[in-house]
């Protein structure tokens, strides 16, 4: 039960990533880099200072990854641009959906047993995003933030398969989010040359998503990962979607067609059948 719950307050803290995102950029106070130097510089300020709380903190700093920041830098930056013009529940379907082929892929790499009722609920998943984001119809995603946050989907992938060898997930999650830092302070240095913006409820909202549902939801996520076999962790992320549809339309008044539900429907039915025990249908 500990497991489930703690899970679950996971997942929600990735949904309002997605509508702390989506609000911050259609307050038009903030570019999507920006968003994310943000969201990654107080992430990594308060993870920083809980790993030097505990004591011995820069040798612990240590535990962090090159591939573990450039994951998370890939997934910030493709992200934000994202939701320039993709609806929070949206956005988070293609993320999710392409994150768990990310996941799957490396379950298959690594020889991890899976059912054939996980593999069928994954095709049915994976469907109900190929559905949704099909570029056909007046209630397709833009073809440009659906290919931003299918690359968003490779790095919040990668980034998950690295995190289930981590020993120490809070430090792990610092480093990683030090590391991410360079690469996202230098695409907005680049491409807009400069990077704070004034302080307002955009910038506000860039802070909680960094340090309260990406920095201490990531530790958390990294702390249940070796608990979680990949390919369930990978199915779990796709109630995401439903959950950052839902904030969407609650704050944001994002409205939300009968694509989307066909498509959730899927997705949802296909992570309820990867769950079942296998007992029950004979695997």
């Amino acid at each position: 039960m500990r497991l489930f719950v703690l899970t679950a307050l996971t997942m929600i803290a990735f949904a309002a990533n997605s509508v702390l995102n989506r609000a911050a950029l259609t307050s038009g106070d903030m570019t999507a880099l920006q968003f994310s130097a943000i969201r990654a510089l107080s992430g990594a300020m308060i993870l920083l200072c809980l790993v030097l709380l505990r004591g011995n903190g820069i040798a612990r700093l240590r535990v962090g990854s090159f591939m573990g920041s450039a994951s998370l830098a890939l997934y910030l930056i493709g992200f934000s641009l994202a939701y320039r013009n993709v609806d929070s529940g949206i956005g988070a379907l293609i993320l999710f959906g392409g994150a768990q082929i990310t996941m799957f892929a490396g379950a298959v790499f690594t020889r991890e047993n899976i059912p054939l009722t996980r593999w069928i609920g994954a095709g049915c998943a994976l469907g109900g995003l190929a559905y949704l984001t099909w570029p056909t119809g007046a209630s397709a995603p833009p073809v440009l933030g659906s290919l931003l946050m299918t690359a968003a989907a490779l790095g919040w992938g990668g980034y998950s398969l690295i995190g289930r060898g981590v020993k120490d997930p809070l430090a792990a999650t610092a480093a990683n989010f030090l590391g991410a830092l360079v690469p996202v302070l230098i695409a907005v240095l680049v491409f807009e040359r400069t990077v704070l913006p004034p302080v307002n409820s955009a910038f506000l909202l860039a802070v909680v998503s960094g340090a309260i549902t990406s920095g201490l939801g990531y530790a958390l996520w990294y702390q249940l990962l070796p608990q979680l076999r990949t390919t369930i962790a990978a199915v779990a992320q796709l109630s995401v979607p439903i959950i950052a549809a839902s904030g969407g339309a609650f704050f944001l008044s994002e409205g939300i067609g009968p694509r989307f539900w066909v498509a959730s429907a899927l997705v949802l039915g296909g992570i309820a059948l990867s769950l079942l025990p296998t007992r029950q249908l004979g695997n």
